[in-house]
């Protein structure tokens, strides 16, 4: 099984898992109102966390053992700020809802054949994944969940960071390190699917810790931030 050399969840991962109590993930100072907090860090910072590990692991510093940071902590607004650029405004958000209103199949439409959310997931995305792993790069993943037109179904969708995988025949396993699971867990976690027939749907097996299917999976755009200044001088 091809793996990203040195990782492994259980070392590189954070010591929490993605579970925060609902609090604002920021708070910002308004003049005449005063403290305003935007957002709601109960509802996960899966897209931080995953940014974050990335972020250290490839500064080449040691994996971060701070317990799980509260609200105002250097560390969570680092994760907090890395959440925001996992989104990747506007072009990542507008891509989850795209995937989010495409059937899982191919659907012919007067002659025109729009391609569905398992040929976009084997074709088109699963080729960048592997160019990335195969470099020696983590890689993060936006998991669709859901399928719906209620852009308020947005938050329901996740991110992981691929690590590794494996090709047995059209079956391909890809390893990941899960925000949502338990540090001590992290190594067991894996996405599987079959890649030999993307116009039909194309079932993922999974044991990621959320309770709806996954429909298919991208690569997140990923730029650097050096977090060294998470690390004591």
């Amino acid at each position: 099984m091809p793996t990203v050399p040195g990782f492994l969840p259980s070392r590189n991962g954070l010591r929490f898992a993605n579970a925060w109590p609902s609090e604002p993930a920021v708070e910002v100072s308004v003049p005449g109102v005063g403290t305003v907090g935007i957002g709601n860090a109960g509802n996960g910072l899966c897209g931080g966390m995953v940014f974050t590990v990335r972020d250290v692991f490839q500064a080449g510093l040691p994996p971060l053992e701070d317990p799980r940071p509260p609200q105002g902590s250097p560390l969570f607004a680092y994760i907090v700020r890395r959440l925001i650029a996992s989104f990747d405004i506007p072009g990542g958000v507008l891509k989850y809802y795209e995937w989010m209103n495409t059937a899982d199949s191919d659907v012919d439409l007067c002659m025109v054949t729009r391609r569905g959310v398992a040929w976009r997931t084997i074709r088109q995305e699963w080729p960048l994944v592997r160019k990335d792993l195969d470099e020696g790069l983590p890689c993060p993943l936006g998991l669709v969940t859901v399928r719906s037109v209620n852009p308020m179904e947005l938050g329901r969708n996740h991110q992981v960071l691929a690590y590794g995988y494996e090709l047995a025949g059209e079956q391909l396993t890809l390893r990941v390190y899960d925000p949502n699971t338990e540090p001590a867990l992290g190594d067991g976690v894996f996405l599987r699917l079959r890649t030999d027939h993307p116009a039909t749907p194309a079932p993922i097996e999974h044991n990621v810790g959320i309770t709806e299917p996954v429909r298919g999976f991208f690569r997140v755009r990923y730029t650097y931030r050096d977090p060294s200044a998470l690390r004591p001088p």
